[in-house]
C-alpha cells in the first residue's frame, strides 16, 4: 500500500502524483524545477486539503509523518487570520529544514518573530513596525531611487552578465542594511551569511549554515553593544533600547530579530525582482506596456507571479476542520502561497502575466492576519524603483539563457539570470 493510499480520511483524489511514492511538495528537487503549478491546479479541483505523507527521515527535520497541503486561496486566508485554532510557535512557520537537524535545533528558531503568536507576536512586532510605516518608507525613496539607477547603469556598462548578482541583489541589501545601520563595508558579509543560512539544500552553497547563523548573531550582538554606548538613528538602536510594557528584549529575542530582518529583508525582494525581470522577458508585450505606461498595478502582479515564499505552515491547536476535512490537534498544515496565487476562483486567467491586473488580492506577502509581511511597503517601493530604472536605462534588455533556479524546500529563488543589457 502506498503512502498516498494510507493517507488520513479527506485526502482522496485522482491526481497521478498522489499515488507516487515519496512525493513531497516541500522537496527541494521539486521547487528547483519551478512552482508545481500543474499539480497545485489538480489539487485545487480534486483535493484542496490533501495529506502529504513524508517518509521516515525525509520530513525536513520533522518526524510527524507528514502535513496537510492547503492549496485554495480562501482556506489559506482563513487559517492565516484565525489565531484561535492555529498557531505558529508549536512548529514554527518554516516547513523544511535539513533532515539532519535535531528537534532542539529547530526549537531554537522559535525565537524568530515570525514564529510567535499573538499577543507575544503583537508585542514584539510593535518594535520594528515603526521603521516600515508608509511615512518611514517614503523617507527612503529618494536615496533608493538614486541607488537603483546607479546599480542598473553599472550593469548596463558591462554589456551583459548575471542579472541576479548585478542588479537584483544590491537594492534590497542596501535598504535593509541602511535601516539596520550596517556600514557599507560589511554588507557583502551579511549577504554571504544569509545566503549560506538559507540555501543549505543547494549543493552550490557549501558553507555551514549553522556557522553562518552564528556569524550573523555575533555581528548583531556587536552592533547592539556599540549602539548601547553610542545610539544612532537605526533599527538596532531602537531594539536595544526598546521598552514594551515595562519589558525589554532579551539577548536571544534581539539576536533573532536581527537575523530575521537581515535575511527576510533581502532574500524575498531579490527573488521578486529576478522573477519579475524573467517574466517581462518571457512576455515582451508586458515589458512594452510597462515601459510606456508604468502602471501602479505592475508591482503586485510581479509579486503574485514570483511568489518568493512558496509556503509557510501552521499547527492545529485543537481538532478542527478545513474545507470539510478533519484535522487533528498537533498536525501541521502547509499554506502554499504558490498555489493560492494561481487560484482560478480568485484570479481571472491566473496563468497570464498581466501587469494591469486589478484587483490583485495575492498572498505573496502572506495570507493577511498577524503575520502579514511587515516590510511589504518597502518591498513594493524597491520593486517599483528598480523596474522604473530598468525601463529607463536598459529598455532593450534581452535574456541570453534560461534562468538557473535555487534548489530549496520553500523559497522560490533564482540563482542566475544571464542577460544582454542592450546598451551598445
Amino acid at each position: 500500500m502506498t503512502q498516498a493510499q494510507s493517507a488520513p480520511v479527506g485526502s482522496a483524489g485522482k491526481c497521478p502524483f498522489m499515488e507516487q511514492e515519496g512525493w513531497d511538495f516541500t522537496s527541494p528537487d521539486l521547487l528547483e524545477q519551478g512552482i508545481p503549478v500543474k499539480e497545485f491546479a489538480e489539487l485545487r479541483k480534486t483535493a484542496p486539503v490533501w495529506w502529504n505523507a513524508q517518509q521516515p527521515g525525509k520530513g525536513g527535520g520533522f518526524h510527524d509523518g507528514g502535513y496537510w497541503v492547503i492549496s485554495k486561496h480562501a482556506d489559506i486566508r482563513e487559517i492565516s487570520k484565525n489565531n484561535d485554532d492555529w498557531e505558529t510557535n508549536a512548529n514554527g512557520v518554516i516547513m523544511r529544514f535539513d533532515d539532519e537537524m535535531t528537534q532542539d535545533q529547530i526549537d531554537v528558531t522559535k525565537a524568530l518573530l515570525i514564529n510567535h503568536d499573538p499577543p507575544e507576536h503583537t508585542r514584539l512586532r510593535k518594535l520594528v513596525s515603526k521603521a516600515f510605516t508608509p511615512k518611514a518608507v517614503h523617507g527612503l525613496e529618494e536615496k533608493l531611487d538614486e541607488a537603483a539607477r546607479k546599480i542598473v547603469q553599472q550593469a548596463a556598462d558591462s554589456g551583459s552578465g548575471d542579472f541576479v548578482h548585478q542588479v537584483a541583489v544590491d537594492l534590497p541589501l542596501l535598504a535593509i542594511a541602511d535601516l539596520l545601520g550596517v556600514p557599507e563595508e560589511d554588507r557583502t558579509k551579511l549577504f554571504d551569511w544569509s545566503n549560506s543560512m538559507m540555501n543549505a539544500d543547494d549543493p552550490e552553497f557549501t558553507a555551514d549554515p549553522q556557522m553562518a547563523s552564528a556569524e550573523i548573531l555575533g555581528y548583531g550582538y556587536n552592533m547592539a553593544e556599540a549602539r548601547r554606548k553610542c545610539p544612532a538613528d537605526d533599527i538596532v538602536t531602537t531594539l536595544v533600547n526598546a521598552d514594551i510594557d515595562g519589558q525589554s528584549l532579551d539577548e536571544i529575542e534581539f539576536g533573532y530579530f536581527f537575523i530575521l530582518l537581515t535575511v527576510a529583508g533581502n532574500e524575498t525582494t531579490r527573488n521578486a525582482i529576478s522573477h519579475g525581470m524573467n517574466a517581462f522577458l518571457e512576455h515582451p508585450d508586458q515589458w512594452e506596456l510597462f515601459k510606456k505606461e508604468r502602471p501602479a498595478t505592475a508591482v503586485d502582479e510581479i509579486v503574485r507571479w514570483a511568489t518568493p515564499v512558496n509556503c509557510f505552515q501552521r499547527t492545529a491547536k485543537r481538532d478542527t476542520q478545513i474545507g470539510g476535512v478533519d484535522i487533528k490537534q498537533g498536525q501541521r498544515v502547509g499554506l502554499f502561497y504558490g498555489s493560492a496565487n494561481y487560484d482560478e476562483d480568485v484570479f481571472e486567467n491566473p496563468f497570464e502575466f498581466d501587469i494591469l491586473r486589478d484587483p490583485n488580492p495575492h498572498v505573496g506577502f502572506g495570507g493577511n492576519g498577524a503575520h502579514f509581511c511587515v516590510g511589504a511597503n518597502l518591498a513594493r517601493m524597491e520593486i517599483n524603483l528598480m523596474f522604473n530604472a530598468l525601463a529607463d536605462i536598459v529598455p532593450d534588455i534581452t535574456r541570453l539563457e534560461e534562468p538557473r533556479r535555487l534548489r530549496h524546500g520553500w523559497i522560490n529563488g533564482v540563482k542566475e539570470l544571464r542577460v544582454d543589457y542592450g546598451n551598445r
